[in-house]
């Protein structure tokens, strides 16, 4: 019964949303949100335009820059993933809007989503518009040539928006942020795990030189998690224990996948070793007495 009412509500959920633009939902807090299919018409309107309009008006476009390759940006289309909820989708996405405007971009080749940061839909879309896309951070804007993924820009430009579309392009060397994250992520989905955990070690050394912090797959990792894939999002937590052995937080987090999947002995063995880093950590001695006393 439990799964059938579980179904039922599910199919509530996204029928609702069949993709109809701009569709609105309130979170806990009575607060508005986008989820799905939207444009710039739902992002002027109260109360997004508080944000919007202000960082679309506030930023400068190199037009020089942009306008130098203008004829290249019109033959290439684009999706946009992004949550109204996140600071750096309200600080990029108006801007980004700007840029393509200024070079008169046709926005019917244009496609924005925006994503859900529920803990039971972290960053995904009502009809599961981020499938397939790879998306664990937002926002993110995929240029496509020929139906083709070109490349992308994932959550914050490297240099400038106009630069980092300039070097996408024309064809230029450029490696997103979260390049590893990017490449396990597409790893994960196009190859069977067990493949991955064979031959981990070979690209172990190289994630290790690009690397952007512990934070880079630990949030991917609870993007595979929210998505109950947890034998995939188990693996990248232990890959990112092995890349910082000495960081307490990625075994909590490890610790924490293993208690979801109720794998309580390893769970508890991994707040342990959280402990064993940092004594005072009140979340891994509630967790253990949690366990324990089961």
């Amino acid at each position: 019964m439990k799964k059938i009412i579980t179904l039922i509500a599910l199919f509530i959920y996204t029928s609702s949303f069949s993709q109809t633009l701009n569709q609105e939902v309130k979170d806990d807090n009575g607060s508005t949100k986008f989820l799905g299919l939207i444009d710039k018409n739902g992002l002027t309107k109260t109360p997004y335009n508080d944000w919007f309009t202000k960082n679309y008006d506030n930023y400068k476009v190199n037009e020089a820059l942009v306008n130098s390759y203008k004829d290249s940006l019109n033959t290439y289309t684009i999706k946009a993933f992004l949550g109204t909820w996140c600071g750096d989708s309200k600080r990029e996405v108006p801007r980004f809007y700007k840029v393509l405007e200024t070079v008169n971009f046709d926005m019917n080749n244009l496609k924005v989503f925006a994503l859900d940061n529920t803990k039971e839909n972290y960053k995904k879309g009502p009809n599961g518009e981020e499938d397939g896309y790879n998306i664990h951070r937002v926002p993110t804007f995929i240029f496509y040539k020929n139906g083709k993924e070109v490349n992308r820009i994932v959550e914050y430009p490297k240099e400038t928006l106009e630069r980092d579309i300039k070097n996408i392009v024309t064809n230029q060397r450029y490696f997103p942020n979260y390049f590893v994250a990017n490449t396990m992520f597409y790893n994960i989905l196009n190859n069977p795990l067990e493949n991955l955990k064979q031959t981990e070690n070979q690209f172990l050394p190289y994630f290790a030189e690009y690397v952007n912090g512990s934070k880079e797959l630990n949030t991917l990792g609870y993007v595979l998690l929210r998505a109950k894939k947890t034998e995939e999002a188990l693996f990248v937590f232990e890959f990112n224990t092995k890349l910082f052995p000495l960081n307490y937080n990625v075994y909590d987090s490890l610790a924490e996948a293993y208690y979801t999947t109720n794998n309580y002995n390893e769970a508890i063995k991994n707040y342990y070793k959280v402990l064993s880093m940092n004594p005072d950590n009140e979340n891994a001695k509630n967790m253990i007495e949690k366990m324990e006393n089961n």
